[in-house]
């Protein structure tokens, strides 16, 4: 099998990885733009050969793992060279955009429109780690739109990586993940320039942070270069949510001001059973 992997960061690089261990006869071919990536990955063993978009003619499997301003543009390209028997997958965190991209393009049965929702804060090739998509779940969008026999080969290789399947409709996919992931990197970038602010003028803050702001604010460590593009692709879900958010947050600033401890501590624990929703979805360790 002929993987490449465009994008050798935390998640084509984390695939790659999967991929080999289940296949060992598998070979990784690595495409970026950024060379220093690819002798990196070379160097880590995450692919076998660098190689260029005019190399993808022999691909059995493409993974498209780049920033989604990016995607909307090489996601085509790629369609033109491959082989009718190639699958094309991407991983990218929002999809109305790709997916309206690309549904005129004559080769749109090689496509089939993913998103792991599997990640740390951390990119580049070092980045990568075995077992980063066990137990998480993959979202396909209008997999009806996929050469079954590409679908077949995909679902094939997402089961060996442990992956749980959703499927949903690419607006449903945006307005939905604009609340479980977008909306928390806003937070926790926001928390973060909240607290180096304070820092100018209180240089002992960060001796306090325990783990507690730690955890919150972990992934304000993400690259901005890949959540940017995110932001904006999916700009009116964002703002939906952050609008939200915001009652929510002066509704809570309008209690501690009325001293209506009562209402604050009933608000927390209605919210405490978000610990149900959660419960039985897998933490990354890293």
């Amino acid at each position: 099998m002929n993987v490449f992997i465009i994008g050798v960061g935390l998640i084509g690089g984390s695939m790659a990885k999967d991929i080999k261990n289940f296949d060992p006869e598998a070979k990784i071919y690595g495409i970026d733009n950024n060379e220093n990536h690819l002798e990196e990955a070379l160097s880590l063993g995450l692919i076998d050969n660098s190689a260029t978009y005019q190399d993808l003619s022999i691909a059995d499997v493409v993974i498209v793992s780049i920033p989604v301003d990016v995607m909307v543009s090489v996601l085509p390209k790629v369609l033109d060279v491959v082989n009718d028997n190639a699958v094309v997958l991407d991983a990218g965190s929002t999809k109305a955009l790709i997916c309206s991209t690309l549904d005129q393009h004559p080769k749109r049965r090689n496509f089939l429109a993913c998103h792991p929702i599997a990640g740390t804060e951390f990119s580049g090739p070092s980045a990568a780690i075995n077992g980063l998509y066990k137990g998480k779940t993959n979202i396909i969008c209008e997999v009806e739109k996929t050469a079954f026999k590409l679908q077949e080969r995909a679902l094939e290789i997402f089961q060996k990586l442990g992956m749980r399947i959703r499927y949903m409709n690419p607006e449903a996919h945006d307005k939905h993940i604009a609340y479980v992931s977008h909306l928390s990197h806003i937070s926790s970038f926001m928390l973060g320039k909240t607290v180096i602010e304070k820092e100018k003028n209180e240089r002992d803050i960060f001796d306090m942070a325990g783990s507690g702001f730690e955890s919150t604010v972990r992934l304000a460590k993400s690259s901005p270069a890949m959540w940017t593009p995110i932001f904006k692709q999916n700009k009116e879900n964002v703002i939906e949510t952050l609008e939200e958010y915001i009652q929510n947050l002066e509704a809570f600033k309008k209690m501690i001001v009325e001293e209506d401890y009562e209402g604050i501590y009933n608000e927390m624990s209605s919210t405490n059973r978000i610990k149900e929703i959660l419960n039985g979805i897998p933490l990354n360790k890293n």
